[in-house]
């Protein structure tokens, strides 16, 4: 188990390249599976859960070429089912949970699909329910063993049906949309999620031949086609990890310019961190965070506390909320962070008092953190990293506090950040990886 040592205190500054979209790359991966033509990917982050995914594909059978450090092409021509039975399917399929978005794809092309339960952050209940109630919906027989944790689905042929899912759900809508582009007919998905990555997934199937509409929408109308076709395509960069280097910046009173970031992709990120008392510039792509000493959380216009919540697209994305709740530790003011959706994300927050935050926490949901306007700082101290984005949070958090911090368990932030101490590092940072 590998750990970081932090020497907190100093200032960045200079530029940052956000890596490609985690979340978007779950996704796309696992649409290469419709089509047994190439299709050739761009911007692909070098973080464990797509390695560990992509070594998943691989052992389906997916032929994979590396064409440069962030570019792959793939090819589902040869795709082996027999995979589905092996201990080495169980051990990859529980690894990530990410490997749910292979049932969608294999549905649709094979008529079959199984999966282990799968893994992930420890957050909370993460229910699958949306998925595999909207194959049903598409005709789809689902199986649950109770005994080994094992779904499974099975189809002679997938028929477009009219579905309201019950949650917006990202990876529910994506994964029953992957299984309705081949379906006989029309399928209409309302209360479908909306988020960049959602969209990107839509935009490539339609290249490779899909009939998708509504994109960008919550409702999506997909017409049914008998077979797709190889395409490129680019991922968004990771809007969480451009959240995370803004909170950054504010939290150690660095200046710091985020490259290419897509600022219209980001939805309401740059403006929830401006109500944390944030400033910054967009020039044409680039975020610019100038060095700030102290910052002051807004208030609502009658002065009552102002609440940070995630919500659906295009509201604050939940990835982002452990981030914003570090970036309100030392401002001016006071702030109700409220996690709506994953009950034990909050949980991190007890590390944060011991390094001498001010953090009343609520409830599972919600945490009352009163500011110390960066009279008091943070302290360093020993911690372990409970999963991706509470594990980012502190150590943003370790490089604005006085003294060393320790973080135990970084493989969890490795899921979800392409060599985050050797590109901090570059910018001024003291992370060394032990």
């Amino acid at each position: 188990m590998a750990s970081f040592e932090v020497i907190g205190g100093n200032k960045l500054k200079g530029e940052i390249v956000p890596q490609g979209a985690k979340n978007e790359a779950l996704q796309i991966l696992c649409a290469v599976l419709l089509t047994a033509e190439p299709v050739t990917i761009s911007n692909i982050p070098d973080i464990r859960d797509v390695n560990k995914l992509i070594e998943l594909l691989q052992g389906l059978g997916v032929a994979v070429e590396r064409n440069s450090a962030d570019t792959y092409t793939f090819r589902a021509d040869n795709v082996d089912l027999d995979y589905l039975e092996t201990e080495a399917f169980v051990t990859q399929g529980r690894a990530i949970r990410g490997s749910v978005m292979i049932v969608g794809p294999m549905l649709a092309r094979f008529g079959k699909s199984k999966l282990p339960k799968p893994g992930g952050d420890k957050i909370g209940r993460r229910r699958l329910d949306t998925h595999f109630e909207g194959f049903e919906k598409l005709g789809a027989k689902f199986k649950y063993n109770a005994s080994d944790n094992f779904f499974s689905v099975t189809a002679d042929k997938l028929k477009g049906a009219y579905m309201l899912l019950d949650e917006a759900s990202v990876t529910g809508t994506a994964n029953i949309l992957m299984a309705a582009v081949l379906a006989e007919g029309t399928t209409t998905i309302y209360n479908a999620a909306c988020e960049p990555y959602v969209q990107q997934l839509c935009r490539m199937l339609n290249r490779m031949g899909a009939r998708i509409s509504g994109i960008g929408s919550n409702l999506l109308v997909i017409e049914g086609v008998e077979k797709l076709g190889g395409t490129e395509h680019r991922m968004l960069p990771d809007m969480i990890e451009i959240g995370s280097f803004i909170g950054l910046a504010a939290m150690t009173g660095s200046e710091i310019t985020i490259k290419d970031c897509q600022i219209p992709e980001l939805g309401l990120i740059p403006e929830t961190f401006k109500r944390l008392g944030i400033k910054m510039e967009f020039r044409g792509d680039d975020i610019y965070i100038p060095a700030q000493d102290h910052y002051e959380i807004d208030t609502y216009i009658d002065g009552s506390i102002l609440n940070i919540s995630d919500h659906t697209w295009p509201g604050l994305t939940p990835d982002l909320l452990s981030v914003a709740l570090v970036v309100a530790t030392q401002a001016k003011g006071t702030a109700l962070i409220h996690q709506k959706m994953f009950e034990s994300r909050l949980f991190f927050v007890d590390k944060l008092i011991d390094m001498g935050a001010q953090i009343i926490l609520c409830d599972p949901h919600r945490a009352t953190v009163i500011g110390h306007n960066n009279n008091i700082p943070l302290r360093g101290i020993r911690m372990t990293s409970p999963d991706i984005r509470a594990g980012v949070a502190l150590l943003i958090a370790a490089l604005s506090a006085e003294g060393t911090s320790i973080i135990d368990n970084v493989e969890q932030i490795d899921r979800g950040y392409q060599n985050i101490d050797g590109r901090l590092n570059a910018i001024g940072a003291q992370i060394r990886r032990i």
